[in-house]
């Protein structure tokens, strides 16, 4: 029995029969040997569609290098089993996440057969495909000086190609070769096929997909005021299609947050069930989804293949933040003797500010890079440092490490050391913060301690953050020095 055949045998499963309701499951169905061989002349017929035939695309693109393509076409299929090559869809696509349907009613289409080809159309694939066939070989006759074909049949392409040219095994033959056509199992691009028993001649079907090759990241541009305690910031979207494919007037949805891609088929299901967020003419609208966030853009965009794209993602022109100088410790420090443990150490420069809607901000902010300017003296913009954000969720503090200040140093000694028992002991510090600015300057000196930890004496004022931490915050006058004592006992089992 033939393959078509066959499939048409279990095409009749699901066909209804004449003057039977339309319904799949209840209607009765014809088995015999004419309906048989009226099913099989119709599966030969294969309906071709391609991006003309596209109503719209969306996109949802995840900053993990993979995105779900949602392709809804306008296509005229006629009615009974037929094949359907679903063509420029993404090279990267993942088969086993595909799935169609139709848009134009439930029960107008079935699928009984899913393919997914990929054998691309090169010169290497063709020869393949003529081993054993007889193509033509064009040589240049330069005596004559006119071309010459003879007929060769191709006995192997293993290491180049091996003919058969008047009885005479051949090979490095100087010229070209043609062929008569193009074998039907070889495509231009990749194609999905299927069969199918279509009930509506033409239809509106929905294709989707996973695919790798698409992925965006967020980048920031903050632009700091003159006594840094305000700044604005620009966040823009880079989107990079490597999927193979590209997509006109789409529309265009990331997903920020980490997602879990062991479950393919469950991180399919959920992203079908996405529904556009409300946005405006130029930027992202954004939503909570799951336990991540979605971001709409307000406008169809076009995402060619090999192309990286920038969007708009927000924009605050002003909000306020807190510039703090750090001097951090270690939590080995107490547990042996040192003297001097660090010399002209520097001190961390930091810029905090509260993802709010008060400050200005209140989206929720996707991972990516902060770039800060300020203008000097003269106007000009400078860079001055960059530090990467994680996912920030509304009202949550932002906190960007700028690098290290120049002109504020400090060294920490250890002035004594005693052991009062097996993992028992009590040392005396001493830190000299130095500031070389013409403006004073706040330090935050943070040690982390580790254990159970009691301060006995100190010059300044400790707060306690958590428990294994304290700080002194300092004020060091402009060209000055500050030097902090303080003697702790510490208990790490």
């Amino acid at each position: 029995m033939s393959r078509i055949t066959m499939l048409s045998l279990l095409a009749l499963a699901v066909a209804p029969a004449a003057g039977a309701p339309e319904s799949p499951r209840t209607a009765k169905r014809d088995r015999s040997p004419a309906n048989l061989e009226a099913t099989a002349a119709v599966a030969d017929t294969t309906t071709k569609s391609t991006a003309a035939d596209r109503e719209s695309v969306t996109i949802t693109v995840y900053n993990q290098n993979f995105g779900l393509v949602r392709d809804i076409r306008a296509l005229d299929l006629g009615r009974g089993v037929l094949g359907l090559e679903f063509g420029d869809v993404a090279s990267s696509i993942q088969p086993e996440t595909v799935h169609i349907r139709s848009l134009s009613g439930n029960g107008r289409l079935s699928v009984l057969e899913q393919n997914y080809r990929y054998d691309l159309l090169n010169p290497q694939k063709l020869l393949e495909k003529y081993v054993g066939r007889t193509v033509k070989v064009h040589v240049w006759n330069q005596a004559d000086e006119r071309e010459e074909v003879k007929d060769a049949e191709v006995l192997s392409v293993n290491g180049g190609p091996i003919l058969r040219i008047d009885d005479e095994i051949t090979y490095n033959v100087p010229g070209r070769l043609s062929f008569p056509e193009v074998p039907d199992d070889l495509i231009a691009s990749p194609t999905l096929v299927w069969l199918i028993d279509s009930r509506a001649d033409r239809q509106r079907v929905e294709a989707s997909y996973l695919t790798g090759g698409l992925n965006w990241k967020s980048d920031y541009v903050m632009v700091l005021d003159e006594d840094d305690s305000e700044a604005g910031i620009t966040g823009w979207v880079t989107l990079t299609n490597q999927s193979g494919a590209g997509y006109d007037d789409a529309t265009l949805k990331l997903v920020a947050g980490d997602v879990q891609r062991v479950g393919r088929n469950e991180m399919m299901r959920r992203a079908q069930v996405m529904e556009a967020a409300a946005a405006d003419a130029t930027g992202f609208a954004e939503e909570a989804f799951f336990e991540y966030h979605l971001y709409t853009l307000g406008r169809p965009t076009t995402i060619r293949q090999n192309e990286q794209k920038q969007v708009s993602l927000l924009e605050s022109p002003s909000f306020g933040l807190d510039k703090r100088l750090i001097f951090y410790g270690a939590a080995q420090y107490y547990r042996g003797s040192y003297g001097q443990v660090v010399s002209n150490q520097k001190v961390g420069v930091y810029l905090d500010f509260e993802n709010s809607e008060g400050n200005g901000l209140g989206m929720p902010l996707p991972a990516g890079i902060v770039r800060v300017y300020k203008r000097d003296a003269s106007g000009a913009q400078q860079f001055v440092g960059e530090d990467r954000i994680d996912h920030t969720p509304r009202g949550e503090t932002v906190s960007i490490k700028m690098g290290e200040a120049f002109d504020v140093v400090g060294d920490r000694r250890q002035a004594d050391y005693d052991v009062l028992g097996s993992c028992v002991s009590e040392s005396t510090w001493e830190i000299s913060l130095r500031n070389h600015k013409d403006d004073a300057a706040v330090v935050e000196v943070v040690e982390p301690v580790g254990g159970d930890w009691e301060i006995i004496s100190s010059s300044h004022a400790a707060q306690k953050l958590d428990a294994h931490t304290f700080k002194f915050q300092v004020r060091i006058p402009a060209n000055g020095e500050e030097r902090i004592t303080y003697r702790v006992r510490v208990r790490w089992c």
